[in-house]
């Protein structure tokens, strides 16, 4: 039997280039992947800038993405397995309870309506983008200082550089917005989740993927894992040895039967 394919799901900020490493290492396993765009991010990363403010960017939703990939998932036979970082993980647990996908990988995943999220670098990070006191229709740009803190603290600085000229872009602040009232089912029958968490992530700190995590543990009827790693960043898709990490997700995959 074939191996079951695998949709990729970039996060804020980020294009699906930002999977680049993981589709080929996960390619070479044999898997048919893919790292669809949400909408409005097929332009290169250079020209997503150069637009920027971009209204059509700024009109963006939540609801509009997951639609949009929802499309795309759909489309693929047999259900593919989804992998999301970020808010790309929240879109994972909702196709999971859409019933979309055959297994879901949510890796420091933006938390849903009810998981508490109150620690000072998860307001600190996501304070410019959730603000009332900007306009939501105006995007907002990631600048460099902001990126060293809220995606590769600690890291070295061309480490730093190197990821925020390559992969980060302009973002809508209605996305972020309408995350706070995404609501996940968590009794819900659901195909199997596994949740990722870095130590050293600011943006998502562990214990927010952690409280996510115990949001499913009354679901007996649902299998739910959590791995988290030790010193990775919110960057933990492309920091130095992420291969870590993605040969952990494969290796849960391949145990699922899938």
């Amino acid at each position: 039997m074939s191996a079951t394919p695998v949709v990729f799901i970039h996060g804020m900020y980020m294009t699906g280039l930002c999977w680049e490493h993981w589709l080929a290492r996960f390619e070479s396993s044999g898997r048919s992947c893919s790292a669809p765009n949400w909408p409005g991010r097929d332009l290169p990363v250079d020209e997503q800038r150069k637009l920027h403010p971009d209204q059509t960017l700024g009109a963006l939703t939540l609801r509009k993405v997951v639609e949009h990939l929802s499309k795309i998932v759909a489309g693929i036979s047999p259900k593919p397995v989804a992998i999301g970082h970020s808010m790309g993980g929240l879109v994972v647990q909702l196709l999971l309870q859409k019933d979309l996908v055959s297994a879901g990988v949510a890796i420091d995943s933006a938390p849903p309506a009810g998981v508490l999220a109150a620690s000072w670098s998860f307001l600190k990070s996501n304070w410019p983008h959730i603000t009332p006191f900007k306009p939501i229709d105006q995007p907002i740009e990631m600048t460099f200082p902001r990126f060293q803190y809220t995606f590769v603290n600690g890291l070295p600085r061309e480490e730093q550089q190197t990821a925020y000229r390559r992969y980060v872009v302009p973002e809508s602040r209605r996305v972020p917005r309408e995350s706070l009232g995404a609501r996940v089912d968590f009794k819900k029958q659901r195909p199997p989740l596994l949740l990722v968490g870095g130590s050293s992530d600011h943006i998502v700190p562990a214990k927010v993927t952690r409280r996510n995590y115990a949001k499913y543990r009354g679901n007996k009827s649902s299998a739910t894992d959590y791995e988290e790693f030790p010193g990775r960043t919110h960057f933990i898709i492309g920091q130095t040895n992420w291969e870590e990490v993605a040969d952990k997700v494969m290796a849960w995959i391949t145990e699922k039967g899938l």
